[in-house]
């Protein structure tokens, strides 16, 4: 590009409508500086920020704001509404800009300084960035938009909004043994929500540390590029999931909303605002959420119980709410303590996975010590073992 090309991008950059909330992003605010008034310092600190970006990637910066933005020609894709033509042309004319600024050559913005010899390079490539974005516009329901186009994990604040988790667990399903009969009913119906098929709300329960979270999580990364997202909600936020779920509606990705641990204590709020909840209300009803829970059952009984009066009537009325509260579940799965065959072959398959070169006579041997001392067998107690011989070696 001529200068008098470059000073028509910056006027181009600053006409931006649809993706005008671009225009804060570090890098094309350091950029757009520049070309106003173009001087070492300005392209010193336009590099800078792209640096601290991604490293020096202008054309990959460029394509993840763009397939990341929150505009409103998305949101109405993704409500299922067709943007009119005065959009449609805001969109063409301002990624033809965008594509321009995302094949923008470092020696081309040097041109307009003299010595530019010493000054710090940066990387970009060939791109059709209006064919990339009006591809995942045309496959919105798997691709996503905003916060959701590039995490797959997600919490909520006491506020009730959803913020994207940084560094979510990477646990795949192939990192887990056994309980194929469990994994495959949850993909199963999994499955089923992203085909928009009628998908149950499952109930995980079984004993601490048999995977019942890490195979949700698990089935979340498996099925991330299908256009599942997983919200997690604490058991002590549960009276906004009827705001999560109105914030969910209209998005064209599927979710599962994710409750760990589920207990509850005599007289808690949050039991009956989630009985409502499964009862199913309109909200709760949303054709791309289904809710997932794990739950030690005996934690939940010595958390109901330990406060009761103790006469019969009210164990038997107390036992009803739990049962009520179960039934609302489609479906239901149990995670078992694995049996001493199932938690050795557990511990053989993550010392394979980690390169432990241990024999297995030895390592049954630490497996049996480990689990004597810990009181038990589990799949949480295979990794710890494993993870402590890893630390010893």
């Amino acid at each position: 590009m001529n200068p008098k090309e470059l000073k028509l991008l910056a006027v181009r950059l600053q006409a931006l409508a649809l993706f005008r909330s671009l225009r804060t992003d570090p890098v094309l605010a350091a950029l757009e500086n520049f070309l106003a008034a173009p001087d070492p310092e300005r392209y010193a600190a336009f590099v800078c920020a792209l640096y601290e970006a991604n490293g020096g990637d202008l054309t990959g910066h460029i394509e993840q704001l763009c397939a990341n933005s929150d505009t409103v020609y998305v949101r109405m894709l993704g409500a299922g509404k067709q943007p009119g033509p005065h959009l449609q042309h805001a969109l063409q004319t301002e990624l033809a800009t965008l594509q321009q600024v995302a094949c923008l050559e470092a020696s081309c913005l040097q041109t307009l300084m003299e010595n530019a010899d010493f000054l710090p390079e940066y990387q970009c490539r060939p791109i059709d960035l209006p064919a990339l974005i009006l591809h995942r516009l045309k496959n919105i329901h798997r691709y996503g938009y905003g916060i959701y186009a590039s995490h797959g994990m997600f919490c909520v604040d006491d506020a009730g909004q959803i913020l994207p988790v940084s560094h979510p667990d990477p646990v795949a399903l192939s990192d887990l043994v056994d309980y194929e009969a469990q994994r495959a009913v949850i993909l199963q119906n999994t499955q089923a929500l992203l085909e928009g098929k009628p998908a149950a709300n499952i109930l995980l329960t079984g004993d601490a540390g048999t995977g019942k979270s890490s195979t949700v999580k698990a089935v979340g990364n498996k099925l991330f590029d299908q256009g599942l997202r997983i919200v997690e909600v604490r058991k002590d936020q549960l009276r906004v999931i009827p705001q999560v779920l109105e914030q969910l509606s209209a998005n064209p990705l599927k979710f599962i909303l994710f409750i760990d641990d589920l207990s509850f204590v005599k007289q808690d709020d949050n039991f009956s605002t989630l009985k409502a909840v499964l009862e199913g209300s309109v909200t709760a009803k949303s054709r791309n959420v289904v809710i997932y829970a794990t739950s030690n059952r005996r934690h939940i009984v010595r958390e109901s119980f330990s406060e009761r009066d103790g006469d019969e009537v009210h164990r038997n009325d107390t036992m009803q709410e739990l049962v009520s509260l179960s039934a609302r579940f489609g479906i239901h799965i149990t995670f078992s303590k694995p049996n001493k065959s199932t938690y050795l072959n557990i511990v053989h398959h993550l010392a394979r996975a980690a390169g432990l070169k241990l024999s297995e006579e030895e390592l049954d041997l630490r497996a049996e010590q480990y689990a004597l001392e810990r009181g038990g067998r589990n799949a949480r107690l295979a990794r710890q073992l494993v993870d402590r011989i890893l630390s010893e070696q």
